[in-house]
């Protein structure tokens, strides 16, 4: 988006103007109007939070088209009408799905109040873990409404991790080349990086796609869009990246944020209690166990801060890059025992190897 045109809908998106111009078409222009978050970026996105007499709502500007934003409708409808806790989308005064101003689009919910999933509270995962297994129980057979623009991922992720391990080789060719502080930091933990791919390159070779179950999935699975209330129900929010998937493939994005941080350190106990939560309403295929370890495996942070650096060596700040990728082989050695760890326990589980006894 041109910079003329992002900072126009700058202006249009202030509190006052969104309360002049989109809280009518609610019969809320009498609202208090809280700016939550603002994204000024190609996908520009905004939420507010709006206080009117004692009730709240969120209000939200998407960033996709009205076709896509269709099949969001969709989705928390569906999941609504099959008792997941979800914010609806509130009509219009006109009974519309949504408001159309300057050519952006907003939708209107209910506030959700309570906490965020805490990561370290073992309680939370395991409804967390049990909750996505019956979203994709229930979504098996999702169908949108018409005028929707069908969603649909289920890509090649092998094809996928295979080029980031081609990219990897390369770029430690560049890491040769440059000779810089980056590059120097790069290639010392370059082993433990191109190992790590290798383990994941080695599970998803052993799967067969159909194998893999297809439903309607979050793809934003994480603690800020799973939300506790003081009930201690839980709620789903942020359905802006929902789309036909593999379920496993939601799972493992759930789990790579949870299990790279610090205090969870790649835990396979926290992998396992969550698994066998989630298990209980949908169990996993063995292709499905290899994909889930394969997408763990993978350095992806390690990966992505070197591509992103060698394309832009130029101009970057090579302080700053240096930084990240210090932090992102931060784990390496966790991960590497995780992933050793869990292939050990695929091959038992499933018994794909025969074990010699030991004495």
């Amino acid at each position: 988006m041109p910079e003329s045109a992002k900072s126009y809908n700058f202006n249009l998106l202030s509190e006052e103007n969104v309360k002049r111009s989109v809280l009518p078409f609610y019969n809320l222009e009498n609202s208090q109007v809280t700016a939550i978050k603002f994204k000024n970026t190609d996908k520009q996105r905004a939420v507010y939070k709006v206080t009117y007499l004692s009730k709240q709502y969120c209000l939200k500007k998407v960033y996709f088209n009205k076709e896509e934003l269709l099949f969001v409708y969709s989705a928390i409808e569906w999941l609504y009408r099959n008792n997941i806790r979800v914010p609806k989308i509130l009509p219009t005064k006109y009974n519309g799905r949504f408001v159309n101003y300057k050519n952006m689009l907003f939708i209107l919910t209910p506030w959700i109040d309570g906490d965020k999933c805490d990561y370290d509270c073992h309680d939370h995962l395991i409804k967390s873990s049990y909750n996505l297994g019956y979203m994709h129980n229930i979504c098996l057979n999702f169908t949108p409404i018409i005028g929707s623009f069908n969603r649909k991922g289920c890509n090649d992720f092998y094809k996928s991790i295979n080029k980031h391990f081609e990219n990897l080789l390369s770029n430690s060719n560049l890491a040769f080349k440059y000779k810089d502080y980056f590059s120097k930091t790069f290639l010392n933990d370059f082993g433990k990086g191109i190992y790590l791919a290798q383990k994941s390159l080695e599970a998803l070779s052993k799967i067969n796609p159909d194998n893999l179950t297809v439903s309607l999935c979050h793809m934003d699975y994480v603690n800020k869009n799973i939300i506790f209330d003081n009930s201690s129900n839980i709620w789903l929010i942020d359905f802006d990246k929902c789309r036909m998937d593999y379920a496993v493939h939601d799972f493992s994005y759930f789990f790579r944020r949870l299990l790279k941080r610090d205090n969870t350190d790649w835990n396979m106990d926290i992998l396992l209690n969550c698994l066998e939560s989630y298990e209980k309403i949908r169990p996993l295929t063995i292709d499905e166990y290899n994909y889930l370890l394969g997408y763990l495996a993978f350095p992806q942070r390690y990966w992505k801060i070197s591509r992103d650096y060698y394309r832009n060596i130029r101009q970057c700040n090579k302080k700053s890059f240096t930084n990240i990728l210090k932090k992102s082989t931060k784990h390496f050695d966790s991960q590497i025992k995780f992933a050793e760890s869990f292939s050990c326990y695929i091959e038992n589980k499933f018994n794909t190897t025969k074990k010699s006894p030991i004495y």
